[in-house]
């Protein structure tokens, strides 16, 4: 039985040291986040750091062309959703006062079915204002990100500057043998496929999103398409996420018909990409289970919040690659293998 002992100690040693740095990552996650950010912005840009770079193009130069783009397209953005959501706020009030009206042509609807149904019943579980600022507040956790702007670019900055010199600096730390830089390679080729692929896949996703809403005539549909494309990184539940303010908007703007139109086209939209094209791009490259890629949505979500969420699978993918590098604890990578 003695040899049971420094097993035992093993695992509650290990299980100790995980709860103490899960708690330290949830109490630092308003600092982790942007670095976190910043790490996988870097991973994504290394491809074209490397492609300048083999160009003859200086590195100081090269990530200065990196920087550049990335304002670009930031302020772009930030234009685009700036004045998107402020046209959305200023028509708040029209969207609770229809929302008013249908749902006293629901009560109505259902007295002439012969319930009887108080007027105040449905508006104490579907109150206007909370339901349309609840859509509104999906756009408010978009422009979280943003107030750390500066801080992520000039950590993408100083990452890019130094991965030039980072395998001479691990093989001297570690030793010319290491398998660290190795490991290291690995994980950043998984992460770059898998954001690559899932871009493609989510700019599909949003501009066909978009385009049909646009067919049917709903507001803000380039908004939509816009929200479509970023919770598309979300897994499982981003996708649900994103249609539930499109529908409601359909729903008071346009009425029923329109609302179950808008709200297949999410259907569909999801059905072609994240059920057919997604999976034939993206492989086996995951290499993990369903059951993982859920569980681990909840986990980063509950740890890092919204942000944890979209890097909830390569944040998954560090931890798997970690475990696969011991003997002792590669059967917890076998485990959350396929």
């Amino acid at each position: 039985m003695s040899g049971d002992h420094p097993l035992a100690s093993n695992v509650l040693l290990g299980t100790a040291a995980a709860v103490i740095v899960i708690a330290g990552m949830k109490s630092a996650a308003d600092m982790l986040v942007p670095f976190l950010l910043a790490v996988f912005i870097a991973i994504l840009s290394a491809p074209l750091m490397h492609w300048l770079t083999a160009r003859r193009v200086p590195g100081v130069v090269a990530v200065l062309v990196l920087v550049a783009l990335f304002l670009l397209v930031g302020t772009l953005l930030a234009s685009f959703l700036g004045g998107t959501i402020n046209a959305f706020y200023r028509d708040m009030p029209v969207y609770e006062q229809k929302l008013q009206v249908l749902t006293s042509d629901v009560v109505l609807w259902l007295r002439s079915l012969g319930f009887d149904v108080a007027d105040n019943i449905i508006r104490e579980y579907v109150n206007p204002g909370v339901v349309m600022r609840t859509v509104a507040s999906v756009f408010n956790g978009l422009g979280g990100v943003l107030t750390n702007t500066f801080l992520i670019l000039f950590t993408v900055i100083f990452i890019l500057l130094e991965a030039s010199g980072f395998p001479a600096k691990v093989k001297r730390a570690f030793g010319e043998e290491t398998q660290a830089f190795a490991h290291f390679a690995r994980f950043s080729e998984a992460v770059q496929q898998y954001l690559f692929i899932k871009t493609l896949v989510s700019l599909g996703t949003g501009g066909v999103v978009a385009l049909l809403l646009a067919l049917l005539g709903v507001d803000y549909w380039a908004l939509w398409g816009l929200v479509a494309f970023l919770l598309n990184y979300i897994p499982n539940i981003g996708s649900i996420i994103a249609a539930v303010p499109a529908v409601l908007v359909a729903l008071i703007q346009l009425g029923p018909l329109v609302a179950m139109l808008t709200a297949g086209v999410y259907v569909l939209v999801n059905t072609l990409f994240g059920n057919v094209i997604e999976p034939r791009l993206m492989g086996r490259s995951l290499g993990l289970s369903t059951l993982v890629v859920f569980l681990s949505l909840v986990f980063w979500g509950w740890v890092l919040g919204p942000v944890g969420m979209l890097l909830s699978i390569p944040l998954t993918m560090v931890v798997k690659i970690a475990l696969e590098t011991r003997p002792q604890t590669r059967w917890i990578a076998t485990l959350l293998d396929h």
